[in-house]
């Protein structure tokens, strides 16, 4: 079974004293109308991150407990959430020292829409989190908006852009609406909860999204 079919939410996290003992975790990001909640709530097999139709509602770092201290973890959408500057860069710091500085995260989903993957703030995500070492896997939502083979294509451009980025990134289609790309995905997030950390992680670079 799916390690996300036993998630439970945990805690909403504003600060770093805020974040839970963990032996192992991965976390969701990416830009705020890409279906990042829509996404985990196919992939835990009920409603559980909230989906808004005003993107980027997601303003904290929401831990959902899977068990055994492990957890999932969505972060903040990117690129659209219309808040003053102030909180915007608190939002990033925080976001910043979680990604990271976080020991327990084994690794990125990051959510990008078939239609418009890697846009500039996505290849800006990836290149600031590959000196982390750890794995990144795109996950292609809303690939049911396509033809199989329009899918297949863009599928092709991404996976050869990021995997230049780096070797252990990879990506996959997904469709929350057709429900396909769930076990592949969920096999993918369950390695890397049973990995060991391979590295310590660098000192902490603000401004991920500036």
């Amino acid at each position: 079974m799916s390690p996300l079919h036993r998630a439970v939410f945990f805690r909403s996290a504003a600060a770093l004293e805020d974040f839970p003992g963990s032996v192992g975790e991965f976390a969701f990001a990416g830009r705020s109308n890409a279906g990042k909640s829509s996404a985990i709530n196919a992939l835990v097999g009920r409603r559980i991150a909230f989906v808004s139709k005003t993107p980027g509602r997601t303003q904290l770092l929401n831990f959902f407990a899977l068990g055994a201290d492990q957890f999932a973890v969505d972060l903040p959408g990117y690129g659209y959430a219309k808040v003053p500057d102030a909180i915007r860069a608190t939002w990033e710091e925080l976001l910043g020292s979680y990604l990271q500085r976080r020991a327990p995260l084994r690794g990125l989903a990051l959510v990008m829409d078939v239609r418009q993957p890697l846009t500039e703030l996505d290849r800006r995500m990836l290149e600031w989190f590959r000196p982390t070492g750890k794995p990144v896997h795109v996950l292609l939502t809303k690939a049911d908006k396509l033809s199989r083979a329009a899918a297949q294509e863009v599928l092709r451009g991404v996976d050869r852009e990021i995997s230049a980025i780096a070797p252990n990134f990879s990506v996959q289609l997904f469709s929350s609406l057709r429900k396909s790309g769930l076990e592949e995905a969920a096999a993918t997030f369950g390695n890397w909860l049973n990995r060991e950390p391979t590295r310590e992680p660098p000192a902490a670079r603000p401004g991920v999204l500036n």
